[in-house]
């Protein structure tokens, strides 16, 4: 049975609201906390890692906890619907620190930042979880979370550009105190907005039913399996090598427009970037139910790569061939994030004939901190090599610093996007694997034995067998 388009729209909204836990947070907020509320710069670093860090154990425990929860209302939707309220709180409170003393606000800072991932991973964890048991069609699959993932590149488009706009449009002073009114609007705003959106995904749609008896497999053995499912760590790891790479340029646009091409125009080429992706994601939905998830993803990954190779040869005054390139390389953004997403759904149902259990939450966890783990060693690696190579701010930059800035924002990006592609030839999961694994799944309900579809020398014994 499919899903209806409206059902498709409530799934995608939070991701379009969710954003703002994005670039505003990790790009706007801690300048906004160092040159106007006058938290340390060095302690703003520290709590960012350390929440981080969090995450590490928050992501994969919520995960378990709502593989394990049994309500009337489901597994995932009371997680979305409670978490969203204290999220928007946090939120609210991040983005409106009291005028206090230095120490007041960096422990202000301090709290709001670990209790918004906190309840960031309360919500997005349970609602990435729910995606995969909404639909089990291969290719329906691919529609709805290329609308969830499109939602979410448009609002992170929306949330990058919200201070500028908010600026503009209540005409507001440069200093610290139009920098606290911008921020007061956005978070009145975006707060009340974020559990609307997460709400009527909660409303309008509703939960399998729940197995008959609840999983009760230990938390560190549950993982132990999820390891060994060998679609899931292939796709995994080509997927956090690409991640790695494409938070690489992510971290290093600004300093790559403004030392390399000596211009001012990022902002611009950003929006070209993420507008890009958005319009052409149709296109690859399309041609994913021709060529299957798989080699859509690689064709994506080589069109995004193939474009960006050239910008590493790039400098002064090639402004506007680097937009062209932009273009070209956002074509394939789209893809590159939500075909992974489509295919990760397949590899969850593989291992429900693994183990005859759902388990999304543990696999979204182990997703979740990939992501985290790729944006962390891309802000990492990128600013302590530029360090190292001599970056000083606010100077004309040494040719030293100028080729590691081409070198880490285009070079080693490529390469990785190359490894990554090479990666994915060897995922086994298309259409037909797929019919073929749920055919099983079914037949293993039934009290049969079946043959593993990816391994046919392996019998897997039936639900109530060994």
């Amino acid at each position: 049975m499919s899903l209806a388009f409206g059902k498709q729209i409530a799934y995608a909204a939070p991701a379009f609201a969710l954003a703002v836990v994005g670039i505003p947070v990790y790009i706007y907020i801690p300048k906004f906390y160092t040159d106007v509320v006058g938290v340390p710069i060095g302690i703003i670093g520290s709590l960012l890692l350390a929440a981080r860090l969090f995450d590490a154990i928050t992501d994969p425990a919520l995960g378990f906890l709502s593989d394990r929860t049994s309500t009337p209302f489901g597994r995932r939707r009371p997680y979305i619907a409670s978490g969203s309220v204290f999220l928007a709180l946090s939120l609210y409170l991040l983005f409106n620190p009291p005028a206090a003393s230095a120490v007041f606000d960096t422990l202000w800072f301090g709290f709001c930042i670990f209790f918004l991932f906190l309840f960031w991973t309360a919500v997005v964890v349970p609602f990435e979880s729910l995606g995969p048991e909404l639909t089990f069609d291969y290719h329906e699959r691919t529609t709805l979370f290329s609308m969830r993932d499109g939602a979410m590149l448009a609002g992170t488009l929306t949330a990058a550009s919200a201070p500028v706009l908010v600026g503009s449009v209540l005409g507001l002073p440069a200093g610290p105190e139009g920098e606290r009114i911008k921020f007061f609007w956005i978070s009145v705003v975006y707060a009340p907005f974020l559990v609307l959106c997460c709400w009527w995904c909660v409303l309008a749609l509703r939960e399998r039913p729940l197995p008959k008896a609840p999983i009760k497999e230990p938390f560190f053995q549950g993982f132990r399996t999820v390891i060994g499912n060998r679609p899931f760590v292939l796709l995994l790891a080509s997927y956090t090598v690409a991640a790695f790479g494409s938070n690489l340029p992510a971290t290093l646009i600004l300093y790559y427009v403004e030392y390399v091409l000596e211009s001012s125009q990022a902002d611009l080429f950003l929006a070209v970037y993420f507008i890009t992706g958005i319009v052409f994601l149709p296109g690859w939905v399309l041609l994913a139910r021709k060529l299957g998830k798989k080699w859509t993803w690689i064709s994506s990954i080589a069109i995004n790569t193939g474009a960006f190779m050239g910008v590493f040869f790039l400098g002064p005054g090639d402004a506007r061939l680097y937009g062209i390139l932009v273009f070209v390389s956002g074509i394939g953004l789209g893809a590159t994030i939500a075909l992974p997403s489509a295919m990760q759904a397949d590899v969850i149902d593989y291992d429900e004939l693994l183990t005859g259990e759902r388990r999304e939450g543990r696999y979204i966890g182990l997703w979740s901190i990939s992501k985290k783990l790729a944006a962390a060693l891309g802000v990492g690696i990128s600013l302590s090599t530029l360090a190292t190579a001599g970056y000083v701010p606010n100077v004309e930059q040494t040719e030293t610093v100028r080729f590691a800035l081409r070198v880490l924002y285009a070079l080693a990006p490529s390469l990785l996007n190359l490894i990554a592609l090479v990666m994915v030839l060897f995922y086994p999961i298309n259409s037909a694997m797929h019919e073929r694994i749920l055919s099983a799944v079914k037949q293993r309900k039934a009290g049969l034995p079946v043959q593993d579809p990816l391994r046919p020398e392996r019998v897997i014994g039936s639900l109530g067998g060994s």
